[in-house]
């Protein structure tokens, strides 16, 4: 008697949400709104755009793309509802795509919340934010490994994150994180213990004059900071041995840059 092999498939999750804005009377007006599956956009005051992922989280095979258009001379404000969870995967990998097109003149503070990978995690994202002539950025990326609270360990892991800033085709700022199980056990050349990790990129003329002030806040405990500047660019790179910590430090140096609260979904 044969045995018959049962296969089974899993549902996957595919989400898209893109939206842009015109200028209106100097005012950000919706010009454009389209969402698809797990993805969802929420513009809220006219000023800042919320996106969520309804699935609750990403593992194999699953695609997730977000995408904003700011029109020229407008300011916005774009984050996540929750953090983003990448689970463990049986078999291929989770995409993620970010397409962020900021107009001429215009500012731009793209601020989604953590990124938390779990054991077995493998994932790839996508980060380009384009500029306009005179436009600007604020850009944030924090990435957790597990959960410290509920005891969780991260020993196996393959995620690449691509991040490009460029203005038209000219890159401003690019860097290529890869976390594989090597990176995780690399000691001082990797993560050492640390297991909350974030950067801060900001892109405007005058981002070189916030260094000292940004160097005068990084004084929260348990999380090793430095920041550093290049004409038109300054970064900030933050290791943590948990997310905690880490957070009310970003709170402070997004304070500081934006001169204003960290968005309404934030919570510390």
């Amino acid at each position: 008697m044969n045995a018959l092999a049962t296969i089974t498939q899993h549902q996957r999750s595919d989400g898209r949400a893109h939206v842009a804005f015109r200028a209106q009377g100097g005012q950000p007006r919706l010009s454009e709104l389209a969402q698809r599956g797990s993805a969802k956009a929420i513009v809220l005051d006219g000023r800042e755009t919320v996106f969520l992922n309804t699935s609750g989280g990403l593992t194999g095979g699953d695609r997730l793309d977000y995408q904003l258009t700011l029109g020229d001379g407008l300011r916005m404000t774009a984050t996540t509802q929750t953090a983003e969870r990448v689970y463990r995967s049986t078999s291929g990998q989770a995409q993620i795509s970010v397409g962020l097109d900021v107009g001429a003149g215009a500012h731009l503070d793209w601020l989604p919340q953590e990124t938390i990978l779990f054991d077995c995690a493998r994932a790839r994202r996508r980060t380009e934010i384009t500029l306009g002539e005179g436009a600007t950025c604020l850009m944030a990326e924090t990435i957790v490994l597990g959960r410290a609270a509920m005891g969780e360990r991260v020993e196996t892991l393959d995620f690449h994150d691509w991040r490009l800033v460029q203005r038209g085709t000219l890159p401003m700022h690019l860097e290529a994180l890869r976390l594989t199980d090597a990176r995780l056990r690399a000691g001082a050349a990797g993560l050492g213990d640390a297991r909350a990790l974030a950067t801060v990129v900001l892109v405007a003329p005058d981002a070189p004059d916030r260094l000292e002030a940004v160097r005068a806040v990084l004084t929260q405990a348990d999380v090793r900071a430095a920041a550093s500047s290049l004409p038109g660019r300054l970064v900030v790179r933050l290791l943590a041995r948990d997310n905690w910590p880490l957070r009310r430090q970003m709170v402070d140096i997004l304070t500081l840059l934006r001169r204003a609260p960290l968005p309404r979904v934030w919570q510390i």
